[in-house]
C-alpha cells in the first residue's frame, strides 16, 4: 500500500467535513490552479474554464430564504460575500416592507445572473 502524503491526508480530511456545494467550490478552485499552473505564456494560454450554473427548477410556492439557498446551489461558483449586500437588502424588503416574495425572487434570480456573468467577464479578462 502506497503512504499519502501529509498534505494529501490534510486535503482529504477536509473534503470528507464538506458539503455538496462545498465540494464543488473546492474542485472549481482546484481546476483554477491546475489551468494556471500548467498555463502557457499568456499568448498561448487556455481559455479557463467556466463552469455552468446548475440550475434547480423553481417551485411554484418558495420562501425566499429557500430562493436564496436553491440559487446559491445553482451558482455554487459564485462568492457569497460578493452577493450578501444585495441579498441582505431584497430580504429586508420583503420581511420589514413587505415586498411579494415573488416579486423578490425574480430580482435574486436577477441578481445572481448578473453576478454570474460578471464572473465569466472576469474569468475571460474582459472587465
Amino acid at each position: 500500500m502506497v503512504k499519502q502524503s501529509p498534505c494529501r491526508e490534510r486535503l482529504l480530511a477536509y473534503w470528507d467535513r464538506l458539503g455538496r456545494t462545498e465540494r464543488e467550490t473546492l474542485l472549481t478552485f482546484a481546476e483554477f490552479l491546475a489551468v494556471r499552473a500548467s498555463a502557457a505564456p499568456a499568448e498561448t494560454a487556455p481559455q479557463p474554464q467556466i463552469p455552468a450554473p446548475q440550475p434547480i427548477p423553481r417551485p411554484a410556492q418558495e420562501s425566499v430564504i429557500n430562493a436564496i439557498r436553491r440559487l446559491s446551489q445553482s451558482y455554487a461558483m459564485l462568492d457569497r460575500a460578493a452577493l450578501l449586500h444585495e441579498t441582505s437588502a431584497l430580504m429586508s424588503a420583503h420581511i420589514l416592507q413587505g415586498r411579494p416574495a415573488s416579486e423578490v425572487i425574480d430580482e435574486l434570480e436577477s441578481l445572481f445572473a448578473r453576478h454570474y456573468q460578471h464572473y465569466c467577464a472576469q474569468l475571460t479578462g474582459q472587465t
